[in-house]
């Protein structure tokens, strides 16, 4: 069944049937209700592809995640997608791992889908090699392209950001002003909000006159376990340490479940932030301070500024959001 056979059977053109399907004004009342119920007796479904062809819209964003298991992705991916239906949109989900290649070959599918945006949802498609970013800078110069909580420079590139810099630096100096002076750093990654994090550690150290000393900052997999099993290997060769900020709460839970292991008073003998504020935070014993990245506004705002493009309204390349340190029992 296609738009033919509703065309044979109305007894109109196929102009007037496509003109039906698009919403367009300029069809009588009278034939309007002729072709739905035609397209209603022959059960006929409109091929999306062919509306996006007449509207010059396909009414669908395409979202691409490094992993939607990850906590903070996987709520990025929901709030995301519960705004773009609330804008009339659909959405197209990729997941795509790290690797570059990987990557590329999701976007060019969605690329292929012809769809009227796409969302990068965290800071890991952002490349350390400007070179390996060109394929993103081409695609801004043919349709709007979002980044969440990732920046880049470019035609049709709008980037909406947590302030990460600022935040590790406001939990690092609680740690300090608590009195804590060793201060381990575990960080997962070197993306774009990962170098920013680690940024604000060293920045705080420096503002207390506390020398940033690399045995202190560690990488470590997001992994609960592992965090736990890097902490215990630390402090077993002799690095002392009383105060601990990672750049997610499964390496803060880690922390936690080595002081626990070792007889180590939390937060008296080592204090503990975490980063996202993630069910994780409440989930740990004792309770886990965390930085609330604000993942919600974060996607919310980047639906809202894709909306604005959508309507012709003069919006900013880059929006900056402050973080929240929710102050819980770690520290």
């Amino acid at each position: 069944m296609n738009i033919y056979d509703v065309s044979n059977r109305a007894g109109v053109s196929i102009a007037t049937v496509s003109r039906v399907l698009n919403g367009n004004p300029n069809v009588s009342e009278k034939t309007r209700a002729k072709v739905l119920s035609v397209m209603d007796e022959l059960g006929y479904t409109p091929n999306i592809f062919a509306r996006g062809l007449g509207l010059n819209t396909m009414k669908t964003i395409g979202i691409m995640c490094s992993d939607s298991s990850d906590l903070y992705l996987a709520n990025a991916i929901y709030f995301l997608e519960r705004e773009l239906r609330k804008g009339g949109y659909d959405s197209i989900l990729c997941c795509t791992g790290t690797d570059l290649e990987t990557k590329q070959k999701y976007f060019d599918l969605l690329r292929s889908k012809r769809v009227d945006a796409i969302i990068l949802a965290g800071s890991k498609f952002v490349e350390m090699k400007p070179r390996d970013n060109a394929y993103l800078i081409d695609a801004g110069k043919e349709f709007p392209l979002m980044l969440v909580n990732g920046y880049l420079e470019g035609p049709g590139i709008y980037s909406t950001l947590c302030d990460d810099r600022a935040a590790a630096f406001e939990a690092a100096t609680r740690l300090i002003e608590s009195g804590k002076r060793n201060i381990l750093y575990l960080y997962t990654s070197y993306s774009y909000s990962g170098l920013n994090k680690l940024q604000g550690y060293k920045d705080a150290l420096n503002a207390a006159g506390i020398f940033v000393r690399e045995e202190y900052i560690r990488q470590c997999p997001k992994n609960i376990t592992a965090a736990r099993d890097l902490c215990a290997r630390l402090f077993e060769d002799g690095l002392e340490f009383d105060g601990c900020l990672t750049s997610d709460d499964s390496l803060a839970v880690g922390a936690v479940k080595f002081a626990h292991q070792a007889g180590i008073a939390v937060p008296e003998q080592l204090s503990v932030i975490g980063y996202n504020n993630s069910i994780l935070a409440q989930c740990s014993y004792p309770e886990l301070t965390s930085i609330d990245s604000k993942v919600e506004a974060l996607c919310v705002t980047t639906v809202n500024t894709l909306m604005g493009i959508f309507s012709g309204a003069n919006v900013p390349a880059k929006t900056t959001i402050s973080a929240d340190l929710i102050i819980r029992e770690t520290t």
